[in-house]
């Protein structure tokens, strides 16, 4: 049977557990930090969550924890039937149900055996698919430390992933240990960003980059199979409304039919739907999903000049659109229009700036 390691996949064992609105500024304004003709680059932006997004939020932050392990067990019992297999594992020991649909808290629920419901290997599944998503969440930030020389970046997004975990998996003793060690490695960069820190006991980034020094390989579905995929996802919906009596619509001015919800179609797939090689989508739907790529791309930079102005560390910006350009596939930059050349200007600017920061310091 297929084993995990221990170092991070399975630190569990035993214990108990849209879109950006409103005026917008453009990204050479963010780059910048110039003011465009709406105002200045902060002031004049706003970002909204819809209100499923609001009610979704307010109903995970309230859900009880027993009800997490329950709705865990449902979803675990509902890919093996859709699957049409009886466990997490074939005969080959590889994996036969794919865990990614499922959130943080129900993926520790499984692979602590919470509530004692779920068997070596399904708890085995979880915590790789954990071991996965804090690998993916560095990965990026690996590529972008290279672009940079700067290993802070490594020790923030650790930290990010480490502070989004829910309350059960917080109150464990391996979530305490690898956070103090993540707080002591973001220190000792913020002392020499561009040395990678070591001797630090139980220190996750120091054992991911051992293994991946120059980040791990995201695995990533064939394109074309994406395709089909997000294509099924908008048949679905529009059968739906078809069945309340209404049409799909992708335009949000239309006063009448059921608006097409993009908000859970992650951005390869909408970069499918934007870019539309095999011809499988109508132009509405490719509009619809390039507007809603250019929101959340809009967003993220605005997250990153969040951070900046918050920490007041102005190379805050140029490391968060560099982490999220490393983040993306090459098929999500050319639906999203990031190229090399706005990565360049971005290592650019951050070099730039830690320079005059240097001096100052100096």
């Amino acid at each position: 049977m297929t084993s995990v390691s221990t170092n991070y996949s399975n630190p569990y064992a035993g214990s108990a557990y849209s879109r950006a609105v409103a005026t917008q500024p453009s990204l050479a304004t963010l780059l910048s930090g110039q003011e465009d003709s709406h105002g200045s680059a902060s002031a004049a932006t706003h970002l909204t969550l819809s209100q499923a997004a609001r009610a979704q939020l307010a109903t995970s932050s309230a859900k009880d924890f027993a009800a997490v392990i329950s709705e865990a067990r449902s979803a675990l019992d509902k890919l093996y039937s859709d699957a049409k297999v009886t466990g997490p594992y074939d005969s080959a020991g590889k994996p036969t149900v794919d865990l990614t649909s499922l959130d943080r808290r129900a993926l520790f629920a499984i692979a602590s055996n919470s509530g004692a419901k779920f068997t070596p290997d399904e708890q085995a599944l979880a915590a790789n698919e954990l071991k996965t998503r804090f690998n993916t969440a560095l990965s990026a930030a690996t590529q972008t430390q290279q672009l940079t020389g700067d290993f802070s970046a490594l020790y923030k997004v650790a930290l990010d992933y480490l502070d989004a975990a829910g309350p059960e998996e917080k109150a464990t003793v391996t979530w305490a240990t690898q956070r103090e060690a993540v707080v002591k490695g973001l220190q000792a960069t913020q002392q020499n960003p561009s040395k990678a820190p070591s001797g630090i006991s139980n220190d996750p980034v120091a054992a991911y980059l051992a293994q991946y020094p120059n980040g791990s390989s995201i695995p990533t579905q064939d394109f074309g199979s994406v395709a089909k995929s997000v294509r099924a996802k908008l048949d679905a919906q529009a059968s739906a409304a078809a069945a309340a009596g209404k049409e799909l619509v992708f335009d949000p001015g239309r006063k009448t039919g059921q608006l097409a919800d993009l908000s859970q179609i992650d951005n390869r797939s909408l970069s499918a739907i934007a870019l539309n090689q095999d011809q499988l989508f109508s132009a509405q739907e490719t509009f619809a999903a390039k507007q809603e790529l250019n929101a959340r791309g809009r967003a993220s930079i605005l997250a990153a000049l969040k951070q900046s102005q918050t920490s007041g560390d102005p190379t805050q910006l140029s490391l968060g659109i560099l982490n999220a350009y490393s983040a993306m596939s090459s098929e999500e930059r050319q639906a999203a229009n990031w190229t090399t050349a706005l990565r360049d200007h971005a290592v650019q600017s951050y070099k730039s700036t830690s320079s005059l920061l240097s001096m100052l310091r100096g």
